[in-house]
């Protein structure tokens, strides 16, 4: 079984850690609840921003787009500026986000907002890297699996708070940035930085290569079933988007202080922790967007014509189930090496897309998902914090941390964009279902893969 590398000897204070990293989960959760909350809104945008679907899409899409942008560079911040600083600066612009999103009446200014409110992803590496100079070594797993397990939780939440304001997307966003606010306050006083600030240079080119090549990578797959998949402007989008991810890699094998470190993103130790989050991501934004548009969809396009209350209510198994796996997260951890129980997790959200592949024409069958895919991703989550640091130098665990965040939010960004696609193709739900399982049993098999390869102790570069 794999351990997590941790220094010898750690210098910790005689101060209780815990309130400081329940402080942070609760934070976490929130980063989680502000992306999935939008979710069953879609439906509400569309129609009260008088656009259509796939541009109301990028209210999502855009915001996790900024979240795998910012968390690799707000992380550098993290090391060089403090961590606490950082996680504050990111809730402050939630804050901001939020009640700019509450305020919005046009898409463009909605989507300015969510822009703001995507920072806060950077808040889940960060606050890994506090835990791990926070706790003593034999808790540090808990500590993460906490933070992970929590993050699954308010994604679940987001859902329920949508559900709750019937639609309202303008209460959805004052209680947000409400509760973003009584973390921000929570975190100024329960947390500290115990790691010293280390000199460096943000990376703001290798930053901006990456936002352009994933913009026109997501922009090629939302809009190609309607532009058409060989039309110029699409062919277009994709030519430039490779070209710019070449012209990024070799940016970032040459600077001094890259945004993302190429090595550590393929390195045998945490590549199967890469390929399993982005491809756990992607599977459980599909199954999320999914199960909340063809329950809203009318009875005529096969749909359950069910309200937001009523999609927050379907999916509240996942919510209970995630909460209940994440306060057992710990002791599963102690049992079971961190890539057994993303397997594990990967499997049963593929379950969940395969069982709405076959059964999708009555409520229970959403219950019966929405199940599965809590327990999946409340397993997955708790452990895929872990599966990305265990085999690295203690001081790469945060860059690690910070790796793993970015493809699983990718894999996020893809999801919706590749919805759009097949929905605008005529594939029609259960074809979305079965690229969520698809890409839940592809993680499985990489975190099991992976896991057994690296059952001996490997470790991963500790520097570019």
């Amino acid at each position: 079984m794999a351990t997590v590398v941790v220094p010898a000897s750690r210098a910790t204070t005689s101060r209780n850690p815990w309130p400081a990293v329940i402080s942070l989960a609760f934070a976490a959760s929130i980063a989680a609840l502000q992306n999935t909350a939008v979710v069953p809104l879609l439906p509400v945008l569309q129609r009260e921003l008088n656009t259509s679907l796939s541009a109301v899409s990028w209210t999502l899409t855009l915001s996790l787009l900024v979240g795998a942008v910012s968390t690799p560079l707000l992380s550098r911040f993290g090391d060089m500026y403090g961590r606490r600083r950082m996680i504050l600066a990111a809730l402050t612009l939630l804050v901001i986000g939020s009640v700019m999103a509450a305020l919005a009446t046009s898409l463009t200014w909605l989507i300015v907002a969510r822009v703001l409110q995507g920072f806060v992803s950077a808040l889940v590496p960060l606050s890994i890297g506090v835990v791990r100079d926070s706790l003593p070594r034999q808790q540090l797993a808990t500590g993460i699996g906490v933070l992970s397990a929590t993050m699954g939780f308010g994604s679940g939440g987001g859902m329920i708070l949508a559900g709750l304001a019937s639609g309202d997307y303008h209460l959805v966003f004052w209680i947000t940035g409400g509760i973003s606010l009584v973390a921000g306050i929570v975190v100024a006083f329960l947390v500290r930085d115990s790691a010293p600030p280390v000199k460096g240079r943000p990376d703001l080119l290798g930053a901006a290569l990456l936002t352009a090549w994933l913009v026109a990578l997501l922009l090629a797959v939302s809009e190609g079933g309607s532009w058409g998949w060989t039309s110029p402007g699409v062919l277009g989008l994709f030519g430039a988007a490779v070209v710019l991810a070449v012209v990024w890699v070799l940016v970032e094998r040459r600077v001094a202080e890259p945004l993302v470190e190429m090595a550590m993103l393929v390195h045998r130790g945490t590549v199967g922790a890469t390929v399993s989050s982005f491809l756990l991501g992607f599977s459980f934004f599909t199954l999320l967007t999914g199960m909340s548009g063809f329950a809203q969809a009318s009875e005529a396009a096969g749909g359950l014509a069910a309200t937001t209350l009523q999609v927050g209510v379907y999916l509240l198994p996942s919510t209970l189930f995630m909460l209940v796996i994440s306060l057992f997260a710990g002791r599963i951890m102690r049992r079971l090496p961190a890539a057994a129980m993303v397997a594990i997790g990967s499997g049963v959200t593929a379950l969940a897309g395969l069982w709405l592949v076959i059964q999708h024409t009555a409520p229970a069958h959403l219950y019966v998902a929405s199940s599965l895919m809590g327990v999946g991703l409340g397993v997955g989550y708790a452990a895929l914090g872990t599966m990305a640091v265990e085999h690295v130098a203690p001081e790469r665990t945060a860059v690690a941390a910070g790796v793993n965040a970015l493809v699983r939010i990718v894999g996020g960004s893809v999801a919706g964009a590749a919805i759009a696609a097949v929905l605008a193709a005529g594939g029609g739900y259960p074809w979305v279902f079965g690229a969520a399982a698809g890409a839940g049993v592809v993680a499985a098999l990489f975190a099991a893969g992976y896991g057994y390869l690296n059952r001996r102790p490997v470790t991963a570069p500790s520097g570019h």
